[in-house]
């Protein structure tokens, strides 16, 4: 299986960090899905729509959550910045025999956004220390969603110790009430999700910790 991840926006510092970040991280790291957007796609879409089953994961790393999405029967185009995780999902998709429904496609998301309409759109921990314009993509995210549809957005709201963030103990995020509000809803969206539960984390190296994070998850209503 071959992905979409051409070379043409590796001079940005968001591809060159987060090149940089994937060429030190173990290959299995991040293949198994978050199980807090698991459990809020199991409760909320447990199954891809019918005549569609359209599924965008912004941000996949190395494809935990879009391989997962996959398995369910979705058809997922699995978006990063970095083409060295792009080829490790490709990879993990061919080995699980999914490679017919996920579909890696590379873009800086601050320059450019995969077309189309789909019934789930996804971003877990959708955070770099490149300066973005982060609200502008998660609300051209709900743009993407077709009626119907769902947006969830799984983000941090505190540190774990093995951030890549460690050692900026000033950080601060903002609460689910403000991610909510920063996409800017209009008419004809409704609130599933809107709260920051804590759960314990594993860590690359098999330490853990209690964390917190934001989770929002909103629908597009049909509209008359």
């Amino acid at each position: 299986m071959s992905s979409d991840t051409t070379r043409a926006t590796d001079t940005t510092d968001s591809a060159a960090f987060w090149e940089n970040h994937y060429a030190g991280v173990d290959p299995q790291w991040g293949t198994r899905p978050n199980a807090v957007l698991a459990e809020v796609v199991t409760a909320l879409a447990p199954a891809p729509g019918v005549g569609g089953g359209r599924a965008l994961d912004l941000g996949c790393g190395h494809g935990g959550d879009a391989l997962w999405l996959a398995s369910l029967g979705w058809d997922v185009t699995a978006v990063d910045v970095s083409a060295t995780a792009l080829d490790r999902v490709a990879a993990e998709a061919d080995a699980a025999g999914l490679a017919d429904r996920v579909h890696p496609s590379r873009h800086d998301l601050a320059r450019s956004f995969p077309e189309g309409a789909y019934e789930l759109v996804t971003a877990s921990y959708f955070h770099t220390p490149v300066e973005i314009p982060r609200d502008q993509v998660l609300r051209r995210a709900t743009e993407a969603v077709a009626p119907g549809g769902l947006l969830v957005l799984v983000e941090h709201a505190s540190l774990a110790p093995w951030s890549w963030r460690d050692g900026h103990e000033d950080v601060t995020f903002p609460s689910p009430d403000d991610v909510l509000a920063s996409l800017r809803l209009g008419d004809g969206w409704r609130t599933e999700r809107c709260h920051a539960p804590e759960r314990t984390a594993t860590g690359p190296g098999g330490e853990t910790a209690t964390v917190t994070d934001n989770v929002i998850a909103v629908r597009r209503v049909h509209q008359d």
